[in-house]
């Protein structure tokens, strides 16, 4: 997204000498997108951001991924993924437990109470939604606060590490995207500013402040990067001679920045509106969407909750994270639920949903959406999370 910012000691003119007060050079890194062609941010380091020492292979969490066949609707309880000591000896980036996945994007879930790994993901943009909890993550461009509520949007190739903060295990929604990640376009003037009927602005999206640099001199640091490889993804663990985060100053138009879900303005009507009204970002092949708590349809014969659908382009995937989901009473889903609605089959409320509906003011939930363009196929935490039947629930049976 083109919204300019800067941080910390730049020289006036890019791609000049920028010295440091013992008169040394800082090495200026351009980091940019599609080549030279898009968004891009100058960072000048203290020490040269290229030099590694060494370099491994990095066994990367299960990343299979099988077929949702035969076609149904899928129920998972995330919460049911991570219990006791086990989930606070985790952290954010190896300890994610993977759930769906296509082409271009993957779903995952961690809970965590330990620092991650130095990360980065040079598949795509990352954006995290933080369900409980809250986290300082550090990064190349500084330093994000996030709370409950924020999603965390990590350009790709942004190296960084997860630290939790404070007593509440950090809870997380991970969709990592083999693409960028952007606010939708349709918000978008031609120059990328957030136009008026976009449901926020500028002033609702929280950029790093930049800390001193970490110390250059205190020995080596592994860096753990996935990446594309022969056969789809992989890892690579890097040895930095000096961490990483050694950036004096910054400044353009690409760097993390977190959005609270509270701050997201709701759009209603008179009828039902549909989900792209509620869409936050976009990648490729893929949207972001969520519903907030808002005032719902008020013509005199408005029924409130979705009407049946058939997602005949895409499969859509709902994470419930708060307040009380009307559409979906009587299912079995609750926060932390996951359900995977794929295309193919017509969803839509649960019975009697439809017409306990009629007559309701305001909706008291919190949900993110991501719908897929191209078919979802069943991470590993599937055996672990899914719960049994829920493809028969709107038909009141058990499972054949």
């Amino acid at each position: 997204m083109a919204y300019y910012r800067q941080a910390g000691r730049i020289p006036p003119k890019r791609h000049t000498q920028h010295r440091a007060p013992d008169g040394g050079l800082y090495y200026e890194e351009l980091m940019g997108e599609e080549g030279f062609s898009s968004d891009s941010s100058l960072l000048y380091h203290r020490l040269i951001p290229s030099a590694i020492s060494a370099a491994e292979p990095w066994e990367l969490p299960d990343q299979t991924l099988t077929p949702n066949h035969p076609l149904v609707p899928r129920h998972f309880r995330t919460h049911e993924l991570f219990s006791g000591p086990d989930a606070k000896a985790q952290d954010v980036v190896t300890g994610r437990r993977l759930l769906l996945g296509n082409e271009d994007v993957r779903i995952a879930y961690v809970v965590a109470g330990q620092p991650s790994p130095l990360y980065r993901n040079a598949v795509g943009d990352e954006c995290v939604y933080i369900e409980s909890g809250s986290a300082e993550i550090g990064t190349v461009f500084g330093t994000l606060t996030a709370r409950q509520g924020d999603y965390v949007v990590l350009p790709r190739a942004t190296t960084h590490q997860w630290r939790p903060t404070g007593d509440e295990l950090l809870r997380a929604y991970v969709i990592e995207a083999n693409s960028h990640i952007t606010p939708a376009r349709r918000y978008l003037s031609k120059y990328g500013q957030l136009l008026e009927h976009a449901p926020f602005c500028e002033r609702d999206l929280h950029g790093p402040w930049l800390p001193e640099p970490e110390p250059g001199e205190d020995g080596e640091v592994d860096v753990l990067v996935k990446h594309r490889g022969p056969d789809g993804i992989s890892g690579t663990r890097y040895v930095y001679p000096h961490h990483p985060f050694d950036v004096v100053g910054w400044d353009g138009c690409l760097y993390p920045y977190t959005f609270n879900i509270a701050d997201f303005e709701p759009v209603t009507g008179r009828i039902h509106q549909p989900p792209p009204a509620h869409q936050v970002f976009e990648g490729q092949n893929f949207v972001i969407c969520n519903f907030v708590p808002r005032k719902v349809d008020y013509h005199p014969l408005a029924i409130p909750v979705p009407y049946y659908h058939s997602n005949v382009d895409s499969d859509e995937v709902m994470f419930y994270c708060g307040g009380d989901y009307e559409a979906r009473k009587g299912s079995g889903i609750g926060p932390g639920s996951i359900s995977l609605h794929p295309g193919g089959h017509a969803h839509g409320p649960q019975p009697g949903a439809y017409e306990r509906s009629i007559g309701a003011e305001f909706f008291d939930e919190l949900a993110v959406m991501v719908d897929t363009f191209r078919p979802l196929r069943i991470g590993e935490a599937r055996s672990a999370s899914e719960a049994e039947g829920y493809a028969w629930s709107w038909a009141g049976v058990s499972a054949r």
